[in-house]
């Protein structure tokens, strides 16, 4: 009996821990990145063919006024809305137009060609949404996510906006900045001039803890290059990671993943005259890589399997609001790192503080890029076909 007794008082044990440990905090129920919904019910369709397409997202409701416009700009690979739909959906209910842009074609898009194809998708769908009275785009009120790869391209959106005709973000809002390069010899995304990048713009990159050399290291370059933009509009952030209680707070490449099936592309509307597709049989057909069960990479497998946590509601969805009202109202980042509830991230439910974000200005000097020998960086974990090396030793 000794042996039964033993695993038993052994499980007891190792459970009590677990069921004594504090709980991270929950969404809060107003303020930025809170929970005070005016409207539950959202529309969702798409604009465009299956293959050059953009996911809309926006109150159901008719706009009594114009709604601000947030690209959110995907990861490499994450072309299902699913792998962001907890943080698409509270952006919507909060009263933003949300434009998803699927400028990746899985297995058969050039990197070089992503920023290109995003603004093509952005030019027309903000055409076919002008007359719109439920979606009603408000122009002088844009703003862009960009996640790992999407991050480069939001700078090259910004900087080309002119070019491109699009409407230049107030507020660019990049996280866990990846899948850069410096030659067009190379796998990724090249540059644009980003000091053309307008000066009123307010530009935050923020990298997790736990992968923060690759992502420090090009944001470091981000600001340095966005000259135009003075450091009083500038904000370098970092998550942090904490095991105080459980579940533990992680901050990861793919921390800002927050996946909802709601979200998936399979179940979004199509258009109700849809074109044809000169890359697709049918007019509207999304193929397998859409469907969160047929996912490419590891990465976008690892966006797939995370839970919304504290880090969602605090880090990054609250960050983003009190940014966007922050740009949209014409403050800087001075004003922002003033404000505590900036980096606060709220209590353990024994009342221990969370581990807050980090707020900082360029620090000039003492941040610039290392030079001498050319550094590769990954995107993702592993190699797989739609992985790609980033090289961000700064142009000469």
């Amino acid at each position: 009996m000794r042996g039964p007794l033993f695993a038993l008082c052994l499980g007891s044990c190792l459970a009590a821990p677990l069921a004594q440990a504090a709980s991270p905090p929950k969404q809060p129920e107003s303020g930025p990145g809170g929970s005070d919904y005016k409207v539950s019910d959202l529309t969702k369709r798409g604009i465009g063919t299956a293959s050059a397409g953009t996911f809309v997202f926006h109150q159901a409701a008719v706009a009594d006024a114009p709604r601000p416009v947030v690209v959110f700009l995907h990861s490499w690979g994450a072309v299902n809305p699913a792998l962001y739909g907890g943080w698409i959906e509270h952006l919507a209910r909060k009263g933003n137009l949300v434009l998803y842009p699927r400028f990746q074609d899985v297995n058969r898009s050039r990197p070089a060609d992503a920023s290109a194809q995003a603004a093509a998708l952005i030019k027309a769908t903000l055409a076919a949404l002008a007359n719109d009275p439920n979606a009603k785009p408000d122009l002088t009120r844009v703003a862009y996510i960009g996640h790992l790869a999407g991050v480069p391209i939001a700078l090259n959106l910004a900087a080309g906006a002119a070019t491109y005709e699009i409407p230049a973000p107030k507020l660019i809002f990049g996280l866990m900045p990846g899948g850069i390069t410096t030659s067009e010899k190379e796998r990724g995304i090249l540059l644009q001039d980003l000091a053309t990048i307008a000066p009123d713009t307010l530009l935050i990159t923020m990298s997790g803890d736990r992968d923060h050399l690759p992502g420090d290291k090009a944001a470091r370059m981000i600001m340095k290059e966005a000259s135009a933009v003075p450091a009083s509009r500038k904000i370098f952030m970092r998550a942090g990671s904490d095991d105080h209680g459980y579940p533990a707070l992680t901050a990861t490449l793919t921390a800002p993943g927050s996946p909802k099936p709601d979200f998936d592309a399979l179940a979004i509307k199509m258009p109700p005259d849809p074109p044809r597709d000169p890359k697709q049989r049918n007019t509207w057909r999304w193929s397998a890589d859409m469907a969160l069960s047929g996912q490419q990479t590891v990465l976008t497998q690892q966006l797939g399997t995370n839970g919304i946590d504290t880090l969602d509601f605090l880090a990054f969805w609250k960050t983003f609001d009190m940014a966007a009202d922050a740009a949209f109202s014409g403050k800087d980042g001075a004003f922002l790192r003033r404000d505590p509830k900036f980096i606060d991230m709220g209590s353990w439910s024994d009342g221990w503080p969370v581990r807050r974000l980090t707020a900082q200005a360029p620090q000039g000097e003492d941040d610039k890029p290392e030079r001498g020998p050319r550094r590769r960086l990954n995107i993702a974990p592993t190699d797989t076909k739609e992985t790609f090396s980033q090289n961000v030793t700064p142009r000469s």
